[in-house]
């Protein structure tokens, strides 16, 4: 039996504030010890960009001074963690997702359902929905907008993650339901870190962010949920054993049952 400690940290972000954001992180995470710690998407920068010009501004690289402060804060925790940044590589921008520990990055995921504005800021992820190994344990990820995404999930599930990290910066009011489905239909571990406060950094296109970051369980019991205002640190245990069984009544399997020589994969 495999038992990990997780978490997740709920704040407002403030726009284009990066030292200041991961000082706020810092502080949050000052006296946590967990496996696994999840933050929301784009937590060092804030969100809305108004083009692509200022998203490479504050685009980093895998070496960027961001991944090192990270890179400080899950070697505090003892563990690793997963956060959402904007990624440079060459002259492509990424909403990005990075699995880190105290040795710098493990993982790496682009985010591949770009949502809105994010369409003149950033380019479509081209890595697919990799899974990585923390110890015995195996960890996807996906971003935001990929929950509408059945597939994105249910990759990740059958390349064997246990757990899906779900760095987000939720403003429709679907998600957080969703995600028990997500979990529950591919029998795996959910842990959706959102975001608090507001944007409204574009012309009449002010964003609240909905908070109520969620984790929920392979049977889909929504096992801690954040509050829908306010900035929060969650932590709770999870066994992943329980993630590896896929049988969901006697005769049931949701892998073994599957019948993809009946699907539709193209429109």
């Amino acid at each position: 039996m495999i038992v990990m400690k997780v978490a997740l940290v709920q704040f407002a972000p403030e726009f284009g504030m990066v030292e200041e954001n991961l000082e706020i992180l810092e502080q949050l995470c000052a006296d946590l010890r967990c496996d696994l710690l999840v933050l929301p998407e784009l937590c060092t920068t804030g969100y809305q960009f108004r083009d692509r010009q200022e998203a490479s501004a504050f685009a980093e690289d895998k070496d960027g001074p961001s991944i090192k402060r990270l890179a400080g804060i899950a070697e505090r925790c003892g563990g690793a963690l997963v956060a959402g940044i904007a990624e440079a590589s060459g002259d492509q921008i990424f909403n990005s997702a990075a699995l880190i520990n105290s040795d710098g990055v493990l993982g790496w995921y682009r985010k591949v359902h770009l949502f809105g504005t994010e369409k003149d800021c950033f380019d479509p992820g081209d890595l697919g929905f990799p899974v990585f190994d923390l110890g015995e344990v195996k960890l996807g990820m996906m971003i935001c907008f990929d929950w509408l995404f059945p597939e994105s999930a249910r990759s990740l599930a059958l390349a064997g993650a246990h757990i899906i990290a779900h760095p987000a910066n939720l403003v429709l009011p679907y998600c957080q339901n969703a995600m028990i489905t997500r979990a529950l239909e591919n029998r795996v571990f959910t842990i959706t870190c959102n975001r608090i406060g507001q944007e409204e950094r574009l012309p009449d296109q002010r964003l609240s962010f909905t908070g109520r970051s969620r984790m929920v369980g392979p049977d889909g019991t929504v096992l801690t949920e954040g509050p829908p205002d306010k900035a929060a640190l969650i932590t709770w245990f999870i066994n992943t054993d329980r993630a590896g069984d896929k049988q969901i009544t006697a005769s049931n399997n949701i892998f073994a049952d599957r019948r993809p020589d009946q699907y539709r994969f193209e429109k």
